[in-house]
């Protein structure tokens, strides 16, 4: 961009915002953590940043002005950045900032940026030196990066089932056509990542201090996420708390073109999952929510609710967190309707901290439950995979079952869609280095779904579900798939 560009955005700016300018100039040869550590103080002392970049001849430039601009471009807090051709003392004169930063190591010098500041009101402020904020750049951008060099295709696998890859993005191109009504359990993720200080000399306690909070739609929401970004259409009908996170899951659903349908119980808060993460970790994790079951009033609201959008459903899933909002006979009049519109349905009953039971959703076109979740569904600890499957869809009568195993990828059983007399088969985790494997489930329920619906072999699907859960660990937070992410994974 270029002094006047930015100039005009300033201007947007101030006519419609509360707005706080803060500027930044060097010479920026190449970044480095001090330079990032620099920018992101500066963002972090108003709204908008501008930087800016020293031209060509001047004092201590290396690197060609247009390299430089471009990388500053890159970093995620920067607004508006240009190569200035002026005085500096002019550039602030024109753009009147509110802030001028500096590094701290000018703060005992003469700085003539003060003698233009003092003529409006503007303020001088130095850089703290902070190393946490060397980081921030980098945990802005791990929420939405994607790296597909990190997914491995099981080439074997592909060739036992004599799958096609053009036939895999037909399949998937059909997704757009279909009609999904998800009911479940509502969930907010928050993710707070820290920056840790150490550990407490009180007490053998680590100490962090917080960076940055973003807030996700999980749970049901993030499977109606996906199915509204892949599908024709998408609803989701769940309970919800009478709060700010109801409202805040009811814009952002709204936003992601998921028709909303909730009931406001006022005996329970919206459920919200905070984690506390460091370096790519999880440190801890809170929950606040509330696990009894929906009255039978709420229950009936529910029903009602869902039966009129299987009205023109092409699939039904259940998002089960056993939160409370699938009581067991709501769940077989959900499942009596289904059959009787003769619309599929799929379920995944999750059981991590606490109790569930996959088994109770009979007759499901799939389900997807971990290892753990199967063997709590069959109270078995010691029976093999191929057995424990085996019991599985004979107590369910499900017609395809997708075990979870986390690194180890999926295990496929289909003994009534057996494909070269193969009832077994299994599909290693494909992406080889996730950021955040919270959200792989979900992906993988709603497209492994999507594609036995639209044709799809059991096989092609779970291999469809697995490059979908893929691509939704290598960035953190439950951030809705697009069928252009996982089109182009399948065609390479």
């Amino acid at each position: 961009m270029t002094l006047d560009g930015c100039l005009e955005s300033i201007k947007v700016l101030r006519n419609s915002t509360d707005s706080k300018i803060v500027f930044i100039s060097g010479n920026f040869n190449v970044l480095h953590p001090g330079h990032l550590r620099l920018l992101n103080f500066a963002s972090e002392c108003g709204n908008f940043l501008v930087v800016g970049v020293a031209p060509n001849g001047s004092d201590g430039v290396y690197i060609d002005e247009k390299v430089r601009l471009e990388s500053l471009e890159a970093i995620g807090v920067v607004n508006c950045s240009f190569i200035y051709n002026i005085p500096l003392l002019d550039v602030i004169d024109r753009l009147r900032p509110d802030i001028v930063v500096k590094g701290k190591e000018h703060k005992d010098e003469f700085n003539q940026e003060e003698q233009v500041l003092n003529l409006y009101g503007a303020r001088l402020v130095f850089a703290s030196g902070e190393i946490k904020f060397s980081s921030l750049d980098f945990l802005r951008k791990e929420v939405t990066a994607f790296k597909n060099m990190q997914i491995v295709r099981p080439n074997e696998y592909l060739k036992r089932h004599g799958i096609n890859k053009d036939r895999l993005v037909e399949i998937v191109k059909l997704f757009s056509t279909k009609k999904i009504v998800v009911i479940g359990d509502l969930i907010i993720d928050e993710y707070i990542d820290c920056e840790p200080l150490g550990m407490s000399q009180e007490d053998p306690t680590i100490v962090v201090s917080p960076l940055t909070s973003n807030l996700f739609v999980g749970g049901a929401g993030i499977v109606a996420q996906h199915a509204a970004s892949l599908g024709k259409t998408s609803d989701i009908v769940s309970v919800v708390g009478d709060d700010e996170f109801y409202k805040y899951a009811d814009n952002k659903l709204i936003v992601n073109n998921v028709r909303t349908s909730f009931v406001v119980d006022k005996s329970r808060p919206t459920s919200l999952k905070q984690r506390f993460r460091s370096r790519g970790k999880t440190l801890l994790r809170v929950s606040k929510l509330r696990q009894h079951e929906v009255s039978k009033e709420n229950s009936s609201k529910l029903l009602d609710l869902v039966k009129v959008k299987l009205d023109e459903a092409d699939l039904l899933i259940f998002s089960d967190f056993n939160y409370g909002c699938l009581p067991q006979e709501l769940v077989d009049e959900i499942i009596k309707t289904c059959k009787v519109k003769q619309i599929p349905y799929v379920a995944d009953s999750q059981s991590s901290s606490q109790i569930g039971d996959v088994s109770r959703f009979r007759d499901a076109l799939l389900i997807t439950p971990t290892e753990r979740e199967a063997r709590l569904a069959l109270r078995n600890i010691d029976l093999g995979l191929v057995s424990l499957a085996d019991k599985l869809i004979d107590k369910t009568h499900s017609k395809h079952v997708l075990i979870t195993l986390g690194e180890e990828g999926v295990f496929i059983h289909s003994p009534l869609y057996g494909s070269k007399n193969l009832e077994t088969d299994q599909i290693p985790a494909l992406n080889t280095n996730p950021k955040d494997v919270s959200g792989a489930g979900d992906s993988l329920l709603t497209t492994t779904s999507l594609a036995l619906i639209c044709g799809a072999t059991i096989w092609e699907a779970a291999y469809i579900g697995s490059i979908a859960a893929a691509c939704q660990v290598a960035r953190v937070g439950n951030v809705p798939l697009s069928l252009n992410e996982i089109t182009r994974e399948l065609s390479l």
